[in-house]
């Protein structure tokens, strides 16, 4: 049997009273380009860094490719991170970077990289500290594609990127994932663009997992439904609200259902991924008890 890309139990961490991730239950099939979302503050950047080995968990266990993240060489060499800041050295040239990852890594594909540099129109004498922010990303990205890793996690990895680039380095990553067949778990607040490219979605709200699976199946079993002003509880069995809004004469739900309520008192709708996202996003603000995750 396959090992899970991420398998997570109960996982938790707290940084004094403040808590950043909450008891996160998460099981991530492997060969998937996994799409993370939730609003600023959902635990989103920690739970990447839990999985990178960046950090230790405060409670429960975070498994990745079936081993404990940073534990030793061998595990990091299958894992490749870039962050959201994109780090580089600023007193080293491209070239520098280049050298720096070939000697790091064991499976370092130095003519992937190269071809990648110079498709980017960089040249490899020039430093980092000289480089845009969005070349500085490119760069990054160079660098964890070509260590040829089984997972790739990426932090928010478009947010500095120019539309042209940012469709560029998708275009990149399909490929990437398309020849080697790796995981990618992919940090976004862009929705348009996780669109494109993932297949499976998590999305936290409240430092919680609150909804996890693959996309075609979660678009599908999420519905509008509007009709005459009622009360949730009227709604058909087996119907679950996520965001509700009404007016004088009008109700309308976002839900969550096996298929298409069979109701004749509402019109029902198929959402799209962006409405999907936002309405678990909308959780967050809103008083609305949450629901257990679908996964």
């Amino acid at each position: 049997m396959t090992e899970p890309a991420l398998r997570a139990v109960g996982l938790s961490k707290h940084y004094g009273r403040r808590r950043a991730l909450a008891d996160c239950t998460l099981d991530i099939p492997a060969g998937r380009v996994v799409g993370l979302v939730g609003p600023n503050g959902a635990g989103k950047t920690t739970l990447l860094q839990l999985a990178a080995g960046m950090l230790r968990p405060s409670a429960g266990t975070i498994e990745v490719l079936g081993g404990r993240p940073g534990s030793g060489g061998a595990q990091l060499a299958r894992v490749g991170f870039v962050a959201q800041d994109a780090p580089t050295y600023a007193g080293l040239s491209i070239a520098d970077h280049l050298r720096f990852g070939a000697s790091a890594n064991p499976r370092w594909d130095q003519a992937a990289a190269e071809e990648r540099i110079a498709a980017l129109g960089l040249d490899p004498s020039h430093r980092a500290g000289r480089l845009s922010g969005g070349q500085r990303a490119q760069l990054a990205l160079t660098l964890a594609i070509a260590k040829r890793p089984e997972l790739l996690i990426l932090d928010e990895p478009v947010a500095s990127l120019d539309p042209l680039a940012r469709r560029e380095f998708l275009k990149v990553l399909m490929g990437f994932t398309a020849e080697h067949g790796a995981s990618v778990i992919l940090s976004s607040h862009l929705v348009s663009d996780l669109e494109r490219v993932c297949d499976y979605l998590v999305v936290l709200v409240g430092s919680r997992v609150r909804v996890a699976g693959d996309v075609d199946d979660l678009v599908a079993g999420h519905f509008r439904l509007t009709g005459a002003r009622c009360d949730p509880a009227d709604l058909p069995a087996g119907v679950h609200v996520i965001e509700e809004s009404h007016t004088e004469r009008q109700s309308t739900f976002i839900v969550r259902a096996g298929g298409p309520p069979d109701t004749f008192a509402f019109t029902a709708e198929q959402l799209t991924l962006e409405d999907l996202v936002l309405a678990y996003m909308s959780q967050a603000a809103s008083a609305r008890p949450m629901l257990e995750p679908t996964r």
